[in-house]
C-alpha cells in the first residue's frame, strides 16, 4: 500500500518548483490526467521514481493501471548494461504509432541513459516524438519542464553536464509504509574501468549528517520500521563535507533513533570497508547484519585492469576481519564475467573466491561494453562462447552454495519483516532476516508489514519456508 510523505519545502529552488506545481495541478486535475512510471536499473533509480511519483501526484495526476492505458508516460532510464538500453528503445519503437492516434498522450525519458551525448543524438534523429527528456542531475525540476512542455507545445531537453544542488525537499509516494529507502550521497569517485556510472551520475557529493537524520527520523515517526541507505560507494561517504564526517559517524547517528528497528546499506566498495565500520555494524542490534561487498573478480591482476583498488588477498582478508567480528554475518556479491583479458587461470581464481567465502548469493553478470569507458577499447574482448560458458559454470557453484546454506537453516529460528505477498498463491507473505535471508511463511495479508518470528521448516536454493511460531502474540 503506497502512502505519500509530505516534507517541508525548505530550499528556494524546492519552492519554485513547489509553485509551479501549484499552478499547473487544477488544469491537470479539471483533465482526469493518469500517468506510469517505468522503471529500469538500481535501486537509486527506484528511489528517483518515488520522487518522480510524488511529484505527479501532487501536481494533480492519477497513477494508471498500465503503460498502455497512461495519459504520461516516464520511463526512468539504466544504461550500465546495455540490455537495458535495447530495452527501451524497443519501447519507444512500439510508442511511435500511439502518438499519432493520440496526440495528447505524452512521453518522458529520464535517467542514466540520457546523459550519454550518443544515447541523446539517437533520440533527436529517430524518436522525435519524445516530449520531455531530462537526466539524473534535475529529476526535482519536472513540474517547470512539464509546465513549458504544455505552454509551449514545444518537445523540452533539459539536460546538465554537472550536477548544481541537491534538491530533497519534494513529495514523494513510498512503495511501503515501513520501509523505505534514503539517499545518503550521489555519484562516484572511483572510475571503475567499465562503469559508466561516474559519467552519468557525476563526482562524489555528500547530504549533510543532519539532513539525513531529520528524514530518517521523520520516516520513523511516520511508520517505517526499516531503511535502505544508498549510494554509488556509501563507504566514501561525506569526503566533500566542510566537517568530514564518516559512514560510520552518520550509522552511529542512524542507530540512535528509536523506533528505527532495521538499517541496511549498499553498495559498499571494499577498498573504503573500514575497522571501524565492522565495529560499528557489530555493537548495534539495528544495522543489518547482511551485507553487500562486490568483489567483481577473484583475481588480482583482473581487479587491477578493473581499476577496483584492491587485491584478492586484501578482499579476503576483509572478509576475514568481517566474519571474526560478526559471526552471524552473510556476504552477496557482484562478480563480472568475461572481462577482457580474463583467462581461464583468472576465472579460476573467481570460484576460488565464491567456494572460500561462501555467498549467500552473487548477481553475476556478463561483461557489457559501455561506451566511453577504458574497458570499451581494451584488447583481448573475451570470446561469446567462452563468457557464457563461465558465466553458467559461475551460476552452478553459486546456486549449489546457496542451497547448502539454505537446506543448514531448517529447525532455526529467524525474526523476519513480512513484506509482500506471493503472486502465486496469496496466503503466503514473504520476508527478511536481518542477514538478508528471504523467507515464505502463510500469514494474512494484514500481517504484512510486522515483524514475526518464524521457525525454519523448509529450504529452496534461494528462499526458506518457515512457520510462525505459535507463542508469537499476534
Amino acid at each position: 500500500m503506497s502512502k505519500r510523505l509530505e516534507v517541508k519545502i525548505t530550499t528556494e529552488e524546492a519552492k519554485r518548483q513547489d509553485e509551479i506545481i501549484s499552478k499547473l495541478s487544477q488544469h491537470i486535475k479539471d483533465k482526469g490526467l493518469t500517468f506510469f512510471i517505468g522503471t529500469f536499473g538500481c535501486q537509486m533509480n527506484a528511489l528517483d521514481s518515488e520522487k518522480i511519483e510524488g511529484v505527479l501526484t501532487k501536481l494533480g495526476y492519477t497513477k494508471a493501471a498500465s503503460e498502455k492505458t497512461a495519459d504520461f508516460l516516464i520511463y526512468n532510464t539504466c544504461c550500465v548494461r546495455e540490455n537495458a538500453e535495447l530495452k527501451i528503445f524497443g519501447k519507444l519503437g512500439a510508442l511511435k504509432h500511439r502518438k499519432k492516434k493520440q496526440p495528447n498522450f505524452m512521453v518522458a525519458l529520464c535517467g542514466c541513459m540520457m546523459q550519454q551525448d550518443v544515447v541523446l543524438k539517437t533520440l533527436k534523429q529517430k524518436y522525435k516524438f519524445v516530449d520531455i527528456i531530462f537526466g539524473t542531475y534535475n529529476i526535482y525540476k519536472l513540474p517547470e519542464l512539464l509546465q513549458t512542455r504544455i505552454e509551449t507545445g514545444e518537445n523540452i531537453i533539459d539536460i546538465w553536464e554537472t550536477h548544481q544542488e541537491i534538491v530533497e525537499d519534494l513529495p514523494s509516494i513510498r512503495k511501503h509504509q515501513f520501509k523505505s529507502c534514503v539517499n545518503i550521497m550521489y555519484g562516484c569517485n572511483n572510475f571503475c574501468t567499465y562503469c559508466i556510472v561516474p559519467y552519468v551520475r557525476g563526482r562524489e557529493r555528500s547530504r549533510e549528517v543532519d539532513d539525513i537524520y531529520d528524514q530518517v527520523k521523520a520516516l520513523v515517526d511516520d511508520g517505517v520500521k526499516e531503511i535502505m541507505l544508498l549510494g554509488q560507494n556509501v563507504n566514501s561517504y561525506g569526503k566533500n563535507l566542510a566537517t568530514k564526517p564518516t559512514f560510520t559517524d552518520l550509522l552511529e547517528r542512524l542507530a540512535s533513533i528509536d523506533g528505527l528497528k532495521r538499517i541496511r546499506f549498499m553498495t559498499s566498495h571494499p577498498k573504503d570497508f573500514s575497522d571501524q565500520l565492522i565495529e560499528s555494524i557489530a555493537k548495534h542490534d539495528n544495522i543489518c547484519k547482511g551485507l553487500h561487498l562486490p568483489i567483481q573478480s577473484g583475481s588480482t591482476r583482473i581487479l587491477q585492469q578493473m581499476n577496483r583498488g584492491y587485491t584478492r588477498e586484501e578482499y579476503l582478508d576483509l572478509v576475514a576481519k568481517i566474519k571474526k567480528a560478526i559471526p552471524s554475518a552473510t556476504l552477496t556479491t557482484d562478480i563480472i564475467v568475461g572481462f577482457p583479458g580474463e583467462s581461464d587461470s583468472d576465472f579460476a581464481d573467481t570460484l576460488d573466491v565464491v567456494t572460500q567465502i561462501q555467498y549467500l548469493s552473487a548477481f553475476t553478470f556478463i561483461y557489457s561494453k559501455r561506451t566511453g569507458t577504458p574497458a570499451a577499447t581494451m584488447e583481448n574482448q573475451v570470446d561469446e562462447d567462452v563468457i557464457k560458458a563461465r558465466f553458467n559454470q559461475l551460476v552452478a557453484a553459486v546456486n549449489t552454495i546457496a542451497a547448502d546454506f539454505m537446506a543448514a537453516q531448517i529447525g532455526n529460528t529467524y525474526e523476519i519483516l513480512l513484506e509482500d505477498s506471493s503472486k502465486n498463491d496469496a496466503t503466503m507473505l514473504s520476508g527478511r532476516t536481518d542477514t538478508g535471508i528471504l523467507v515464505h511463511v502463510k500469514a494474512p495479508l494484514n500481517f504484512i508489514g510486522e515483524f514475526v518470528t518464524v521457525k525454519i521448516t523448509n529450504s529452496k536454493t534461494h528462499y526458506l519456508v518457515g512457520e510462525i511460531k505459535v507463542s508469537e502474540d499476534l
